[in-house]
């Protein structure tokens, strides 16, 4: 089997909403973890948000807070730091992961306790990683949460976890593309292109975002030799 790598442009151009995406590897020259995650929205509520930056930690906020109708699926923290571990989900497993690890448990175990978010009839997965940094590697881990039966009864979980590769990452997103109901990524997640520059992976994502529904952008890369990081945002709202 060819190991086939995919540009983050040829997955995204074309499809006009994957969701919400989640990208974890390894840069080409070996010496930097790279993380990227992204979120889209259709609906006025949905896209009435940005990212900010708190203490390391990512979260989601209304950009108009009068506008908020439900903040109950789309406001919360996608990216959390915990001392080595770098957690990145689509939703409030993060507050579960985090949990879990203080209590010298694992994203496993946490993930057993959850299911797909309860919006029907998308009953939209949750996907999630986690980037274990140890001094000059790293090893990473994603899952995909999903109904079963498209009736919300049942739930299938998914986990996938990687031994870094140079120049490789893997791409994991909640939606095969637009529909009524919206259609669950099927599979596992697809091999990726990773440079070295960290700017040029956020600006191939983010171009290639489909410009009516893509909402915000957070990339982050971390030296695995001096921790020092590296990050781009980007929001489609403007203060």
């Amino acid at each position: 089997m060819a190991y086939i790598r995919k540009s983050m442009e040829r997955l995204l151009k074309g499809n006009s909403y994957p969701g919400r995406g989640l990208v974890i590897g390894k840069s080409s020259d070996g010496r930097r973890a790279f993380f990227a995650y992204f979120i889209m929205g259709r609906s006025e509520n949905s896209r009435n948000r940005i990212f900010t930056e708190h203490d390391g930690n990512i979260k989601t906020e209304p950009f108009d807070a009068a506008k908020v109708t439900d903040p109950s699926l789309i406001i919360y923290t996608p990216v959390k730091t915990l001392d080595r571990d770098i957690v990145i989900t689509n939703g409030d497993q993060t507050d579960t992961i985090e949990e879990f690890i203080v209590k010298g448990k694992t994203f496993h175990d946490a993930l057993l306790t959850r299911t797909f978010e309860p919006d029907e009839p998308n009953y939209t997965p949750r996907i999630s990683g986690i980037i274990h940094l140890a001094k000059k590697s790293f090893t990473y881990e994603m899952a995909i949460l999903k109904s079963a039966d498209g009736k919300g009864k049942k739930c299938n979980r998914y986990f996938f976890e990687y031994e870094p590769v140079n120049g490789v990452g893997h791409y994991l997103h909640t939606y095969e593309k637009d529909g009524n109901p919206l259609p669950s990524y099927m599979g596992e997640p697809d091999r990726v292109k990773i440079g070295n520059d960290l700017k040029e992976f956020a600006d191939e994502i983010w171009n290639n975002l489909n410009k009516d529904n893509k909402i915000s952008l957070y990339c982050r890369a971390v030296n695995l030799r001096t921790w020092q990081e590296e990050e781009v945002l980007y929001n489609r709202n403007q203060k």
